[in-house]
């Protein structure tokens, strides 16, 4: 496997090795890049409430961001941090969007928002360094988040994996972790070892299935009968193995401590909480599996009953530059889906990254399928029944 090496010199041949090369390849695996557009300028002639509510996922946006934004602009964001897309939802829901400006729901989510009424179309022409953003990014909301024929409700922001992290001091694994290293670790570890996010572990133990041979995972989303098909299989050998669960988790946070303070030795976890531990010298490494991590974009999305309009345009056209966008992964540990971010990535960031995506192994990632709304309720049934056996 690729490890980590603490040397500033291992650091420096691997942040050479991390060119714009290195970035297109990684981005084909999800949208083509395309030149880079004019940097951010404040719109000098719009009036301003002084402050923008959004609804985000709880690390993407640093303290040192939110006060360089607020320097160049003079707009507060109030930031209200969530951990899991039911989470954003039932905010949005609770209000028909009232008391947000913007939030920050998945890319696959897009057919349980469809309905909901609480998203407005973005103005494209307000979101003036769009042309900073990956455009194949973009045509995801341009393709599945075009409500009603209206426009695109959703832009992307950031993106990320989630895949296998481990205990460098405890475990390692034989060659490029496995999903099934959750389960059946190779090599092999005594007593309670593990975490995950409920669905997600569920999920990532399909994948290996999968490629065992087992099941057609990726059949599950066309229809319902075929998905509880496979999710009986799933949930079954799930519960077989509870016994080796240290816990489950939700959020950033509750990642970290898994491996800091809970005694968890293997996980299935985001990239970003671990690359930031990893950043921090802790005994911890992430990694993409043999059978390809699981990919994600997060977006933003303006409410319905916005109230900060221009101040939300300010935040995203700000959000858009290279700039802001290396400046964020190299404190957050995603990937940004902003152009020429990573001309302004650390040494550190690049050498991490290469090692979390040895090789080509960055072009084998697993989109994320879409989730129509049976889905995501057939899901949370199988997910309680493994919570709660």
């Amino acid at each position: 496997m690729t490890k980590i090496k603490n040397s500033s010199q291992s650091t420096g041949v691997a942040a050479k090795e991390f060119n714009r090369r290195t970035l297109i390849k990684r981005g084909a695996a999800l949208a083509a890049f395309a030149p880079v557009a004019p940097m951010f300028v404040k719109n000098a002639f719009a009036a301003t409430s002084g402050e923008v509510n959004v609804l985000m996922w709880g690390e993407y946006l640093p303290d040192s961001v939110l006060a360089d934004f607020k320097a160049k602009t003079g707009i507060t964001v109030n930031h209200t941090k969530i951990g899991d897309n039911g989470e954003i939802i039932a905010k949005m829901k609770a209000g028909g969007g009232a008391g947000f400006d913007l939030a920050s729901p998945t890319n696959m989510r897009a057919l349980q928002w469809e309905n909901l009424g609480v998203l407005a179309p973005f103005d494209m022409n307000k979101i003036s360094n769009i042309g900073n953003v990956n455009p194949g990014m973009v045509a995801v909301g341009e393709r599945d988040w075009n409500f009603g024929g209206k426009g695109s409700h959703w832009v992307p922001q950031l993106w990320g994996t989630e895949s296998i992290s481990w205990r460098t001091d405890k475990w390692t694994p034989d060659g490029l972790p496995s999903f099934g290293d959750l389960w059946e670790p190779n090599p092999g570890i005594d007593g309670a070892f593990m975490m995950g996010r409920t669905y997600s572990m569920m999920t990532g133990c399909g994948i290996w299935m999968h490629h065992q041979g087992k099941m057609d995972f990726w059949s599950s989303y066309k229809d319902e009968d075929t998905m509880r098909k496979n999710w009986e299989t799933i949930t079954e050998y799930c519960i077989a193995k509870k016994g080796n669960l240290v816990k489950f988790w939700s959020g950033a946070d509750p990642q970290k401590q898994g491996f800091t303070s809970d005694g968890v030795v293997v996980g299935q976890t985001w990239d970003g909480p671990i690359v930031s531990m990893m950043k921090a010298g802790e005994p911890v490494a992430y990694q993409t599996t043999e059978e390809g991590a699981l990919a994600w974009v997060d977006g933003i999305t303006l409410s319905a009953k916005a109230e900060n309009i221009d101040e939300a345009y300010e935040l995203i056209n700000y959000s858009f530059t290279p700039e802001v966008g290396g400046q964020t992964i190299n404190e957050i540990g995603y990937n940004s889906a902003v152009i020429g971010a990573s001309d302004f990535y650390s040494d550190e960031t690049k050498a991490i990254s290469q090692a979390v995506y040895p090789g080509d192994t960055a072009s084998k990632l697993n989109a994320w399928p879409p989730e129509p709304p049976w889905f995501a309720d057939a899901r949370a049934e199988y997910a309680n029944k493994f919570e709660t056996a």
